[in-house]
């Protein structure tokens, strides 16, 4: 009997200091992250970074709309490590060619940043901090907030495309899987609701939207707005290739603001997911404060994004500093 109650007594220590020591090496990975983490070996990076977004912004202003998406897509599946950019080579699959991904694009003017950043500092700034940079420097091109942002990250190795389909919320899931997908990585509900607000900007393709259309329109979606997406959407079969969508928000559709907040409570919300957070009770409170007030949105959204910008970072001699982003050294 005393034997029993030792080996028991083994088994719960053992299991106790195996998380303590899971949770030290997260919380290690988090505290390596820091402000200004190139001053001393790259001290133009940020400002080269921020040019480069400035550049594409001015030449293809969707860019900006690109770069917090690539940033969401990425940390929330398995962290903030630029897993995300990984090709298909050498048996490897790309995150890219999943079913969450459809739509993404600007993919190859991320190495329009990175090759910039090589030629002022070579093997140095990594590509997960390029997502993290550029989609800090892209809300502020669609007149958000200012949001200072740690550096540090390393790159992953390896596509954790398997993992995808369940790390990323579908805009069909209800809302409480989707709170409770972003509380697995930190974020409560108020930052759930204010990282919704990048619906802002940006389109949704017309494959996204049809089954709130046909064969009978959605009776949550407000008629007038029903009819004009039937005018941008206007089969129930949409070809998934052609250019074929509707902005999230007609009224200011590249400003990040609270206008999508309204638009919610006003029954314009284009996905199920937008239209639940006015539904549901728990939501309900913060989407209606956000839309009366835009400095609440932007204090929300940049406490949330920083939560998601440091979500298990790779960090120390984790990973590795990719030369192209689209591939591992080496390959």
């Amino acid at each position: 009997m005393a034997s029993y109650k030792y080996k028991q007594h083994s088994l719960v220590l053992s299991f106790m200091i195996t998380l303590f020591l899971l949770l030290l090496q997260f919380q290690v990975g988090i505290s390596e992250l820091q402000q200004n983490y190139y001053s001393q070996s790259c001290p133009k990076a940020e400002e080269i970074i921020k040019q480069e977004v400035t550049n594409l912004y001015e030449e293809h202003g969707n860019t900006a709309v690109s770069w917090i998406r690539n940033l969401f897509h990425d940390c929330i599946v398995e962290g903030c490590d630029a897993s995300l950019l990984l090709e298909a080579a050498d048996g490897m699959e790309s995150e890219k060619a999943s079913d969450r991904s459809f739509g993404m694009r600007n993919f190859k003017y991320v190495n329009t940043i990175k090759q910039a950043l090589e030629k002022e500092c070579p093997l140095t700034v990594s590509c997960a901090d390029v997502i993290t940079l550029s989609a800090r420097d892209g809300i502020v091109m669609l007149g958000g907030p200012r949001i200072e942002m740690k550096t540090g990250r390393r790159d992953s190795k390896e596509s954790h495309v398997r993992v995808v389909d369940e790390s990323i919320p579908n805009h069909n899931d209800s809302i409480s899987l989707v709170l409770s997908r972003f509380q697995s990585i930190g974020i409560d509900v108020e930052g759930t609701v204010a990282l919704l607000g990048a619906h802002s900007v940006g389109r949704v393709h017309c494959v996204n939207l049809v089954h709130r259309l046909y064969p009978t329109v959605d009776p949550t979606l407000d008629p007038d707005h029903a009819a004009y997406l039937k005018v941008r959407c206007p089969t129930p079969i949409p070809d998934p290739k052609a250019l074929q969508y509707s902005r999230f928000d007609r009224e200011t559709p590249m400003i990040l603001d609270n206008m999508y907040y309204k638009n919610v409570l006003n029954h314009k919300g284009l996905l199920i997911i937008d239209q639940q957070l006015s539904s549901d009770p728990e939501t309900l409170p913060f989407v209606e404060k956000m839309a009366s007030d835009n400095g609440y949105f932007y204090e929300q959204f940049s406490r949330a994004a920083i939560l998601l910008s440091e979500n298990n970072p790779l960090t120390g001699d984790q990973g590795e500093i990719r030369k192209d982003c689209r591939y591992v050294n080496g390959s």
